[in-house]
């Protein structure tokens, strides 16, 4: 079936979502995180797209965004394929790291703007992270009350809410935790094993348990691995809790 072309935004704006191939995890560590957001700014010089919100998660990034100098295709690829080749140059792997196609909604009215912006913010929420937003390092929400420029173009944002930039920092935070049933376009939901499940798995396909897994001899080890990556439902982060494996050595095999 061939693939069904994007809806284009009448205001240029959309609600992207990056997906880490099978849901595995796109970020190992902080330096992992830092150099997304380097190529989201380092990019935004060339397609000169605005950003904001973002929202970078283990296995997916949320990114409210408006497409001007080229089309929204064409920022994502370069953005997410630099990013691709430091990841697999750092853990050293090859092949896809992102979803092939990136999912995307059209943002056309200021309410859904709105809404889109606060959901993204509050992901770590929803997802049991943290209890307020400003305690998520890797989200946008704090840019908004920084002086310095950051990644974000706010001032678009503020003056939504009010020309004072005092009152509409207030009014802004103050949206932010109003009680909302807000609902926008999701990362697709997966059904998600156990870790007793991921351990029975072990257990039954290589004979070890799973914990033993670390000292297991190379081969069997690299092998299990993959098999486990490959399995929908199990996240490279849960393979290194089960097994004591580094979650760097996880990616690598």
């Amino acid at each position: 079936m061939p693939r069904k072309p994007r809806v284009q935004s009448l205001t240029g704006i959309y609600h992207v979502i990056l997906r880490g191939v099978n849901r595995q995890d796109i970020f190992c560590d902080k330096e992992d995180r830092w150099k997304f957001l380097d190529r989201l700014a380092y990019y935004k010089g060339i397609g000169a797209y605005k950003i904001y919100a973002y929202c970078l998660m283990d296995n997916h990034v949320h990114i409210l965004i408006q497409e001007l100098n080229e089309p929204l295709s064409t920022s994502i690829k370069r953005i997410s394929s630099s990013y691709v080749l430091w990841f697999n140059k750092k853990y050293q792997r090859s092949g896809h790291l992102f979803q092939e196609r990136f999912r995307s909604e059209v943002v056309e009215t200021e309410s859904y703007f709105l809404t889109v912006l606060r959901y993204i913010h509050q992901n770590p929420i929803k997802a049991k992270i943290v209890e307020q937003a400003s305690a998520y390092p890797w989200s946008s929400y704090n840019e908004y009350f920084q002086k310095k420029p950051g990644l974000v173009d706010k001032d678009y944002v503020l003056a939504i809410f009010d020309r004072i930039p005092e009152k509409a920092l207030k009014s802004f935070d103050e949206f932010h935790i109003a009680p909302n049933q807000d609902s926008c376009l999701e990362i697709e939901k997966s059904r998600t094993l156990s870790d007793d499940a991921v351990k029975a798995i072990i257990k039954e396909n290589f004979g070890v348990e799973a914990i033993m897994l670390m000292h297991a001899e190379k081969e069997l080890q690299r092998k299990a691995l993959r098999i486990l990556k490959s399995i929908d439902g199990i996240s490279v982060r849960q393979i290194s809790r089960v097994t004591g494996l580094p979650k760097t050595k996880v990616w690598r095999a």
